[in-house]
């Protein structure tokens, strides 16, 4: 899930849910990931022992991630609780699996996974059920990594479309939740930049992609696209759109040692030969 905005106190709020309804905009308009980015995220202790992670990607979406996890070879079960977004994940990436589960209720077995990575997900978790649900997964010496796309409001006409559209993108660290859990060590950080080519009709998609958006009336929604298209023609650049430029911010904290008893019944990462959407989507919840 991308640019999110957040409700204190809500396990799990009502925006989360509004993605189902707008996934192909979602997907036609939210900027990927920064291979550096990417390599940062998943590189940790695994690559002493093996040439390829397992990793359990957690609030996966349409899969702009999971497509650089793809890319470098690891091994990868995404997760999502929502059909419309994971719909678009295996039918961009044909015989990667994906299982409809929540980052509180994991369907793999203790210590099974390298690293868990969630990108702009994780201010959607209840974190005192996801955390410790995400160090049991993890092996020893497994890590977290968490990753958010923050458009650069630095920069004038970025801080307008912002103004128009909402920052709720812009969350707050979440190292202090990591640390306080008791559950993972040190919080490394890193960040990269990247800019998305936008023309008019993409970032009318970015725009209505939006969970603040989503939940609008028709007239509210309208009003939005009005002002945006307003910015669009003033920014100049016509028929070759404008670059939306990002600051991708990156955390990774290793998993501490800890005693939690294996669940042999409990799936692990899954083995999958390909094959079409409706049998790749497995309901854990």
């Amino acid at each position: 899930m991308d640019e999110h905005d957040t409700e204190a106190g809500a396990r799990r709020p009502v925006p989360a849910l509004s993605f189902g309804g707008v996934a192909d905009a979602y997907h036609r308009a939210r900027p990927s990931y920064p291979d550096d980015a990417a390599q940062w995220l998943l590189l940790g202790e695994w690559a002493e022992h093996k040439a390829h992670a397992d990793v359990l990607e957690v609030g996966a979406g349409t899969g702009k991630l999971t497509e650089r996890i793809v890319q470098r070879g690891h091994r990868v079960l995404a997760t999502d609780p929502l059909d419309a977004m994971l719909r678009h994940l295996v039918r961009s990436l044909p015989g990667t699996p994906a299982a409809r589960a929540a980052a509180e209720h994991l369907p793999v077995r203790t210590r099974s996974v390298d690293v868990v990575v969630g990108a702009q997900a994780f201010h959607w978790f209840d974190h005192d059920l996801a955390l410790p649900e995400i160090a049991r997964v993890l092996r020893p010496g497994g890590h977290l990594s968490l990753v958010w796309n923050l458009r650069d409001e630095r920069i004038p006409w970025v801080k307008r479309l912002g103004a128009l559209i909402g920052t709720q993108e812009q969350q707050d660290d979440p190292t202090y939740a990591v640390l306080g859990s008791g559950l993972f060590g040190f919080v490394e950080t890193a960040t990269f930049r990247h800019w998305q080519p936008l023309d008019l009709d993409r970032l009318h998609d970015l725009v209505l992609s939006r969970s603040n958006v989503a939940v609008m009336s028709d007239p509210e929604r309208d009003r939005v696209l009005r002002q945006v298209d307003s910015l669009y023609e003033e920014y100049g650049r016509g028929a070759d759109g404008m670059l939306l430029p990002y600051v991708t911010h990156c955390y990774k904290a290793v998993v501490r040692p800890h005693d939690v008893p294996e669940d042999p019944t409990s799936p692990g990462i899954i083995d999958d030969d390909g094959g079409d959407a409706d049998s790749l989507l497995i309901d854990f919840n």
